[in-house]
């Protein structure tokens, strides 16, 4: 158990929200706030989030949207019973349970949720330096194949529900080919970080059971400006919107 000394409270959403997380280790930044945002989600309904981290992702859903049932599955105990404090100190509702999710505990196994997002590690185990903390570490490569996100979530998604991904570019084809035949009606959203840069990172979006094809987005431009000039908010009108005043990313599936 992490002692206060070693954690930090950090405002997301303009400090709508108010997250205690590690000092050294994984540390949220933007990616859950957009990858909420693009989780269609109605009040009442049920969502899942694979590898919930301190609970960011889930909790900016859950301020969007009040009222939908929420249920994070964390690895890491620490970061598990930070998002469980995270739920309460917000006052928003959700469920954490610290398990693989290779190896889900037999009730969560036997239900199934409308909708399922993830933020799973970007890289490759051994594709890169290891990081000296090991949350740091699960958070940015983890032992669990990227095959293995994309299977727990398919089986856990209701027929018809969304499924909600975050990641680089790169990955689209083991995405794509992960997703198989289960899941169609997918669109694809790339990020880039400024105007006329390529998109590194995406977030893509599929529907189990459904039968449209594959849908290529605008990129979304974080940032204004060709470059970073000075510290501050360089966020584009769009970008701000989303991460700072909690504004979904409307995607059609």
């Amino acid at each position: 158990m992490l002692s206060d000394d070693e954690l930090t409270q950090d405002g997301f959403l303009s400090g709508r929200l108010m997250v205690l997380q590690p000092r050294k280790g994984y540390r949220a930044g933007t990616d859950p706030v957009l990858l909420a945002a693009a989780v269609d989600a109605r009040p009442g309904e049920s969502v899942l989030e694979l590898g919930c981290g301190v609970g960011v992702a889930s909790l900016c859903l859950g301020w969007r949207v009040p009222g939908v049932a929420l249920t994070g599955v964390e690895i890491q105990p620490e970061y598990a019973g930070l998002a469980t404090r995270n739920a309460a100190a917000n006052e928003i509702s959700m469920t954490v349970l610290c398990a693989d999710l290779r190896a889900l505990p037999g009730d969560l196994r036997a239900r199934s949720f409308d909708h399922v997002f993830a933020n799973p590690p970007y890289f490759r185990p051994g594709s890169s330096t290891p990081a000296v903390d090991p949350g740091r570490e699960t958070a940015n490569t983890g032992a669990t194949r990227l095959e293995d996100w994309l299977e727990t979530a398919l089986r856990r998604l209701s027929p018809g529900g969304t499924f909600t991904i975050i990641h680089r570019v790169d990955r689209l084809q083991d995405v794509l080919i992960g997703l198989g035949r289960r899941a169609a009606s997918i669109v694809i959203q790339p990020l880039a970080s400024r105007a006329g840069r390529d998109a590194e990172r995406m977030i893509v979006r599929a529907r189990k059971g459904g039968r449209g094809g594959v849908e290529l987005k605008t990129p979304l431009i974080l940032h204004d400006g060709a470059q970073h000039v000075c510290d501050g908010d360089s966020f584009s009108a769009r970008a701000r919107a989303i991460l700072r005043d909690g504004a979904p990313l409307a995607l059609q599936v």
